[in-house]
């Protein structure tokens, strides 16, 4: 019969803090396993240390490297790789022979913790649990004896070891955090910090939970002087409303303004993704506003920058994300909203406009920078089938009655005209493609050229080119643009594309026209 695996949390560094049931397992182990840096001093062991018989059998699990070039085929991964199936064979030893091992974890053993990795290993052949142990995040938040995360606030924890700009994306976007992996990142976490405006607020904790504790706001700390076991915390702000109603709740009154001057709203297209998409227009906006507001993903799009301020919301809240820019404005900021593709185009534009009908907002300058817009993108990835006249439509009943897209379909299916379909479908709106389908067979041949564009200028794009009769509607989703084109759109060996020109009246409402 072979022995148990235990995954031991020991807590942070304070043994006070070492579980009641972890305490009674360190001191039953047939054998005990910790984790060391090359020098052989290991952490968790001398959090534990009181509670280890002199009689156990100790395996000490030191690390070979832990940072700097190596010689091996696979680099610095390749050689702890290595490592861990090593370590993971000395303790297979012993749970064969019918041994106990625990595997003392700092913190949390699968918390950033080396065990984790033996437990991949050895999870799977031999009967294994994991005692938790208290994190280092919970002892340096508690070391500062302030609430760092309220009601729905999101709290991050980020590796200090991320590249600047996505560390300060990150922490731009999040309510509270908590950095961990310091010692030699410290001084770029610090500009990642000051580049999301957090700074101020962020604090230092170093070997928290133990004798050594030491905390101090991060802009006072001395880069050489950071151990790695160290953290920082960026508390969540203190609000006495509940931050889920930030975009709904609005002072009946203006704010007070800003150096005596009304900001301004822009409304700015992305692009349908890629970078070399956005304009230079709006790239100039996004350079020089005071806040950036949107849907999530299309804020996530927008680089962080030293002042810039990150709003990012839900995707059903447009107009009362526009109240929240305009009453921005009111106090004398400049705010960027985003939308993808095109603002104007099924995006945040009018949905600001709406926002805006309220006369507070009359002071409020209100500028719409253009986009690319998705439909522009699908159509060039194949030719030109938006070459000629064509409508463009959402397929989405949340603002609209089902009924109206019928009468607009049959009507765009009357008129002949070529058309972009967005939102085409989801899950919750599984049967309406197929309705559209049938309603355009009724005006148009089944041999009309169908698009689909999926994540077009992104990863994973996927262009299809197919027809009415044998589109496949089942493969279609939310990421997805169709084309449907006109009686006249024709597929070459160049491409698909729509005749600019129409021979007789009669030609452009005949289904029956010979392409």
């Amino acid at each position: 019969m072979t022995g148990k695996l235990y995954g031991v949390g020991v807590g942070p560094g304070d043994p006070e803090l070492i579980t009641l049931r972890a305490a009674r397992l360190i001191a039953g182990a047939d054998v005990i396993a910790y984790h060391s840096g090359t020098r052989g001093r290991s952490i968790a062991r001398s959090i534990a240390a009181d509670l280890i018989r002199a009689d156990v059998t100790e395996e000490l699990l030191a690390y070979p490297v832990t940072t700097g070039e190596v010689d091996h085929p696979l680099g610095y991964y390749g050689v702890i790789d290595d490592f861990y199936d090593a370590s993971a064979s000395r303790l297979a030893a012993h749970l064969d022979a019918g041994r106990s091992v625990v595997v003392l974890a700092e913190g949390d053993p699968l918390f950033y913790s080396s065990y984790g990795y033996l437990h991949d290993r050895l999870a799977g052949r031999y009967p294994a649990e994991v005692v938790p142990g208290v994190t280092s995040v919970s002892a340096a938040t508690a070391a500062l004896e302030t609430p760092v995360a309220r009601h729905e606030d999101v709290l991050s924890v980020l590796p200090g070891t991320l590249p600047v700009p996505e560390l300060a994306r990150r922490l731009a976007d999040t309510q509270a955090a908590a950095i961990m992996k310091l010692g030699r990142t410290f001084a770029a976490v610090r500009e990642a910090l000051r580049q999301a405006g957090r700074l101020d607020a962020a604090w230092y904790v170093e070997r928290a939970g133990s004798a050594a504790e030491r905390r101090l706001p991060v802009a006072e700390v001395d880069p050489e002087q950071v151990p790695y076991f160290s953290m920082i915390i960026v508390p969540g702000q203190d609000r006495r409303q509940d931050s889920a109603d930030r975009f709904r709740d609005h002072a009946a009154a203006p704010a007070p303004v800003r150096n005596g001057r009304t900001g301004r709203v822009f409304v700015v297209g992305l692009g349908p993704g890629p970078e070399q998409w956005l304009t230079p227009e709006a790239e100039d906006v996004l350079a020089e506003v005071d806040h950036v507001v949107g849907y999530a993903p299309y804020v996530d799009r927008v680089p962080q920058r030293a002042g810039l301020a990150r709003h990012p919301s839900g995707n059903t809240v447009e107009v009362d994300r526009g109240r929240f820019a305009l009453d921005l404005a009111l106090q004398g900021e400049d705010v960027a909203i985003v939308s993808g593709g095109d603002a104007g185009v099924f995006g945040m534009a009018a949905a600001v406009f709406e926002a805006a009908e309220d006369d507070r907002y009359d002071d409020v300058a209100i500028l719409v920078r253009p986009g690319v817009t998705a439909a522009q993108a699908v159509a060039a990835r194949v030719g030109a089938p938006l070459g000629a006249d064509y409508a463009m439509m959402s397929l989405s009943d949340r603002l609209k009655p089902w009924a109206v897209i019928e009468k607009r379909l049959h009507a765009v299916g009357t008129a002949d005209l070529a058309l972009a379909i967005y939102n085409p479908r989801s899950r919750s709106r599984s049967s309406q493609l197929d309705a559209a389908i049938d309603i355009l067979r009724q005006h148009r041949g089944t041999d009309t050229p169908v698009i689909i564009g999926r994540d077009v200028g992104r990863p994973g794009e996927q262009v299809i080119t197919t027809t009415l009769a044998e589109i496949d509607t089942s493969t279609v989703d939310m990421k997805c643009l169709l084309i449907i084109g006109a009686s006249s759109t024709r597929i070459s060996r160049h491409g698909v594309w729509t005749p600019r020109f129409v021979r007789t009246a009669d030609d452009a409402v005949n289904t029956g026209v010979t392409r």
